[in-house]
């Protein structure tokens, strides 16, 4: 059951940061079990079950240490995410639900990060062939949320059918609708944990929504 994180918490992510090397971390291991990993993996389980009946989607948890095939400089990361998503084979080409913590704060949401110019082209034809019902989940997740559903946009956008379908055809990549939180006491309790299970439940038809396109 998550019972909140804690300011030993907030300590471990600068401390990470300011050390980012094995003698360091080795020696706080235990704090990063104890206030960051286990907090943040009974987060994950609570986050995820609304999805226990669906079909295909995964809880995936984070780990600190970074893949050393990929050779950087720095052995952990400074963060750690829990992501809702489908069984693909590249997260980062499809939707997803998310948390976040770091030491400056967190963050939760939707996020479609890098989709492919394959997969924009087929959201769009889906867009044109059905406006009311797209413009429809658009209206409905931001007025629930309260939070704008943003993009990366192409410099030059591609020609929308008619007006109110502009701002979606220029969409290229990193839609998302997001909040951010400072670190303040508000993270540090078990309420932590309905306020953004409320948030990504109300953000599950985008989701679904894009989850149409996944690669």
């Amino acid at each position: 059951m998550f019972e909140g994180y804690s300011p030993e918490t907030i300590d471990f992510l600068w401390g990470i940061r300011m050390n980012n090397n094995r003698d360091w971390f080795m020696a706080h291991k235990p704090d990063y079990v104890k206030y960051l990993y286990e907090p943040t993996k009974a987060l994950g389980k609570e986050l995820f079950l609304p999805f226990l009946d669906k079909t295909g989607d995964l809880l995936k948890v984070s780990r600190i240490y970074r893949d050393a095939r990929k050779h950087h400089p720095l052995p952990y990361k400074e963060s750690l995410w829990i992501c809702i998503r489908q069984d693909v084979q590249w997260w980062a080409e499809n939707p997803c639900l998310y948390f976040e913590i770091r030491p400056e704060g967190i963050s939760y949401g939707f996020i479609l990060l890098r989709p492919r110019p394959s997969t924009m082209e087929a959201i769009r034809k889906d867009i044109a062939a059905d406006p009311k019902s797209f413009l429809k989940l658009i209206r409905e997740t931001e007025k629930k949320t309260g939070v704008p559903i943003t993009a990366e946009t192409y410099k030059r956008p591609k020609e929308a059918p008619e007006k109110a379908l502009e701002p979606y055809f220029a969409w290229k990549s990193y839609i998302a609708c997001t909040v951010h939180e400072e670190i303040s006491p508000e993270i540090f309790g078990p309420e932590l944990k309905d306020r953004v299970s409320k948030f990504l439940t109300d953000l599950i038809p985008l989701y679904e929504f894009f989850n149409k396109f996944k690669t």
